[in-house]
This record gives structure tokens, sequence and C-alpha cells, in this order.
């Protein structure tokens, strides 16, 4: 009885292995044991008061809720773009700078006192709308003139800071009414950051998406074979142009975040790199980059355990200018497991070591 359910064991470890979220799960795992080996106070939560005087929770756990929320609503979207394209997006940070700054021009406009012009759900809409706008443009370039997805995003890439400036006429809009920093900061009364509530939300509504409509469907036929399935009645051109239009919206609510944390916008630093941290997240996932199968739920994790990553090396004195080292690291370690000639190999030590258990 013992020996089935060692055998029990190992096929469901082998069955694990086989699925998307085992990566990000052993990279958690990894990173856990680390941290609890070499300081575990890195784990430790306290319960203290911010600037405003409101109960808030601290400690290395919550920096990673707070800031890996951002990544995981980013990673939300390029999952899509990349199961649908068969590409990543490498404009998103840019994008967030120009998001950030139509936020900032509804709500206070130029050369005001900071005080709030219009609802913040008004400036939060038009930064959907205008995320949206270049994220349809992105979307034209790839799914209408065929561009290779980096290389047409690379144009918004290169411009979208500029532009975030220009829309502010290179001021820097400062808003003072305090409601504005709950989004990137705490809701009077609720201990946890609200970045990761709007990570939740934004993860329920894509869920109910997939659940409910063909969409999920639709950009896995599309990123296997978009010839195959415009033969089965699909609009190829359609799914890829709505993947980046959906990036676009979770783009607003980052520029959102953003710049809710400072009541301001750093044309040239906000939300810089971004993008490769949402690339990663969605690799990191075990997704598929040349398109095709996907896997959200894996991609989010991915997105925390990236945070994960980065806080742990923050903890230890890292300097900024080197976490794109390790980052790289990461990203070698991700393309070699993942290279076909390896995962066969893996795949058939697994199938080994279970028939092995059962003869055993």
């Amino acid at each position: 009885m013992t020996d089935r359910r060692k055998a029990d064991a190992s096929g469901a470890f082998a069955d694990l292995f086989r699925k998307q979220i085992f990566i990000p799960i052993a990279a958690l795992l990894l990173l856990t044991v680390f941290n609890l080996a070499v300081d575990p106070s890195f784990f430790k939560v306290t319960l203290g008061t911010n600037s405003a005087g409101n109960p808030v929770l601290t400690g290395y756990l919550m920096t990673i809720l707070d800031y890996g929320s951002e990544v995981a609503i980013l990673a939300i979207g390029m999952t899509l773009v990349t199961a649908a394209s068969g590409g990543q997006d490498i404009s998103v940070g840019a994008a967030v700078a120009i998001a950030g700054s139509v936020i900032l021009r509804v709500l206070v406009g130029l050369g005001g006192d900071g005080a709030l012009r219009a609802p913040i759900i008004v400036g939060f809409l038009a930064a959907c709308l205008v995320a949206m706008f270049f994220g349809a443009f992105n979307g034209v370039l790839v799914a209408i003139f065929k561009i290779q997805p980096m290389v047409a995003t690379l144009i918004l890439y290169t411009a979208g800071r500029s532009i975030a400036a220009w829309i502010n006429n290179n001021e820097l809009p400062i808003v003072t009414d305090k409601t504005f920093t709950y989004f990137g900061g705490f809701i009077p009364g609720i201990p946890v950051p609200t970045p990761f509530f709007l990570a939740v939300v934004c993860v329920i509504i894509t869920m109910l998406v997939l659940k409910f409509t063909n969409l999920g469907l639709y950009t896995q036929a599309v990123g296997i074979n978009a010839s195959s399935s415009r033969l089965n009645g699909l609009n190829p051109t359609f799914i890829k142009w709505l993947s980046f239009v959906i990036l676009g919206l979770c783009v607003a609510v980052v520029a959102l975040i953003k710049t809710s944390r400072l009541s301001t916008i750093n044309y040239s630093v906000i939300a810089k790199d971004i993008e490769m941290d949402a690339i990663l997240a969605v690799a990191l996932g075990g997704n598929v980059l040349s398109g095709g199968r996907f896997n959200i739920m894996a991609s989010i994790l991915g997105a925390y355990v990236i945070q994960f990553l980065t806080t742990t090396l923050y903890k230890f004195n890292v300097s900024s200018d080197a976490l794109p080292a390790y980052k790289a690291v990461v990203v070698i370690v991700l393309v070699v497991i993942s290279a076909p000639a390896v995962k066969e190999k893996l795949s058939g030590l697994g199938k080994r070591l279970t028939k092995q258990r059962g003869v055993a």
C-alpha cells in the first residue's frame, strides 16, 4: 500500500511538472527557503501607522504584495498579447507614462494649484481611452501590417515618454487632494495596500471574461495557428488587435496606481523597465512565448515571484543598476528549461521515475 502511495505521489509530481504553474511555484519555494535560511525576519509583518496616522501593515511581504500587484496587472494583458501574437509589447512602460500624464492633465490641468478640477473617475476613464488607443495602434501594426510585435511596439517605446511630457507641457502637475493617494497607498482603516485589491479586481474580471466567453479559446487558437483558426471561422486579425487593447486597459490601471503613489509624475522614471518584469512574469509562468497556450494565474504568480526576487535583492543591498543582471540569469534559466530538448528529457525522466515507483 505504501509503494502504491509513493507511485501515486510520483505520478502527481510528474503531472505538476508538466503543468505551466510548476515553474513559478518552484521559484517561489526556492526564494522562500533561501530567505528563511538567511534571515527569517524577512517574513515579519508588523502593524504600524503611516504619515496620515492610519494603521497599515509593513514588512517585506507587504512590499511584495504592493509593488508586485502592478506587474501582476500588466502580466494579465501581456499574457494575452503573447498568446495571440507570439510576441511581446515592450512599450507598456512608456504607455503608463502617457496614461499617467493624461490622468494628471484631466484632474489638475496646467499651472493649477493642485486641487481637483474633475472627479478621479473621469481622469481614470480618460486614461483608459488613451491607453486603449495606443494599444489599438500597436495592435494595428501587428495584426494588420504583420509587423513583429517587439519591433512594432518599439515605436511607442521610443516616443512614449516624450508624448507624456508634451501632454502636460513638460510640467510636473501635483495633486493635493488626499483621496487621490488612496489608489497607490492605503484606504483609511484598511491596513493592506490598495494596489493589491485593484489587482484582485482585475484578476476576477479577467477570470469571469475567460469563463463566460470564448476569448481564451480563440486567443490560443490564433496563437497556435492563425491560418487554421481563420478556416474555422475566427478572425485572427481582430483577436490579435483586441489583445493589445486589453493590455491598454491594464496599462491605465497601473498608471493610476503609479501617479497616485507620489501624486505627480516623473516622465523619464515612471514605470521604467516594468515591461521587462511583465514579460518575465509571463515567461516565469511557463507560457509559450511564441504564442498559443497560456495560463493567466501562472503569469500572475510569476509577477509576484519577480517582485519577491527584486525585494530580496534590495534587502541585501544590491543596487538598482545591478538588478537587470540578476534577472538576466533568471531569463537564461527559463529559456533553457523551456527549450524543447530539455522539456523532452525532463518529461522522460519523470515518466521513468513513475514507472520505477510503480514496479517497486
